[in-house]
């Protein structure tokens, strides 16, 4: 295949919701009036984001999965996608896996792929992902309040586990646990209804992807705020809590779940919105004046780990 028969054979699909779709030299999209757009774009590369083994159809998923999940933390409904490719080459039976996964997970939350571009090279997979949130309310990194509590979604933990022991850094005897953090690293839930169900009940937001505290960091630091994160609140791994799970669970990243701050008298609210959206929360620390993020055990006292996240250049 050439570059324009893959793209007419796997990723040229309708777009009802676009002005216009694939073929052209850009796309069209109008968004819905009253409604702020939002764009995010997210790379993938072999070696550094996934394993050259995965799946092709669990790697489709993941390619759009980690974008929705931007489009979660900012409480914006995904619309369209654009997907760009670099093959080591075009492979007929790879190709159609990869886009098997894609779609499926576009058609489930309603997104339309509308554009992108494909070239030979190491495999890298970038979708720049196009949302749209009611005007001015969006959840945003720097709107957190001394006072807030901190809640995260979902089970946390599970990727990095099952990247730790693929690389020989942890091991994993029980086979059950095993295949469920493998199947969280490679087909992460995007929690689009819970982003969505926090608009009017949270203040800031971000997705967790390259680890709990680096990326309630982020909010931190725009907000201008503090925090404390209790690692026995933390949603359980294991357990037998051992440093290296606790490190797993606080900083070890491909979670794509949400962290969310909110005003105490959100609580019971907040338990029931999550309930409504079939999805776990936990209410795991609080935000304080000051700068920084301490993370404590049940003691009070502060548990030191060698880093609190991925790096990309690491």
């Amino acid at each position: 295949m050439n570059e324009f028969e893959l793209i007419s054979r796997y990723f040229k699909r309708d777009a009802p919701s676009a002005r216009l779709g694939v073929g052209d030299d850009a796309a069209i999209v109008r968004p819905t009036p009253g409604c702020d757009l939002h764009m995010s774009v997210d790379m993938l590369v072999e070696g550094r984001h996934f394993f050259s083994d995965v799946a092709p159809r669990a790697l489709g998923h993941k390619t759009l999965a980690v974008n929705l999940s931007d489009m979660a933390a900012m409480g914006a409904r995904a619309r369209w996608a654009l997907l760009s490719i670099a093959l080591p080459k075009a492979n007929e039976a790879w190709v159609s896996e990869f886009a098997a996964g894609f779609f499926a997970l576009a058609d489930v939350h309603g997104v339309e792929l509308i554009g992108g571009d494909t070239t030979g090279g190491p495999l890298t997979l970038s979708v720049t992902i196009l949302g749209e949130a009611p005007s001015g309310q969006a959840l945003r990194r720097d709107a957190a309040r001394t006072g807030d509590d901190i809640w995260v979604s979902g089970e946390l933990g599970l990727g990095a586990l099952a990247v730790r022991h693929r690389l020989g850094w942890l091991n994993v005897n029980d086979a059950e646990l095993l295949a469920a953090a493998t199947h969280k690293l490679e087909y992460p839930e995007p929690r689009l209804a819970l982003g969505a169900a926090m608009l009017p009940l949270a203040r800031a937001a971000a997705d967790v992807s390259d680890g709990l505290l680096a990326d309630l960091g982020h909010i931190l630091a725009a907000s201008g705020v503090a925090g404390e994160i209790w690692a026995e609140a933390l949603p359980p791994l294991l357990e037998a809590r051992r440093m290296e799970h606790i490190a797993c669970l606080a900083a070890g990243g491909d979670d794509y779940e949400l962290i969310f701050t909110a005003p105490p008298s959100r609580r019971a609210d907040i338990e029931a919105a999550a309930q409504a959206c079939g999805c776990r929360v936990s209410r795991i620390g609080r935000t304080l004046a000051g700068k920084g993020c301490a993370l404590l055990d049940a003691e009070g006292r502060a548990v030191k780990l060698d880093k609190e996240g991925y790096d990309h250049f690491g």
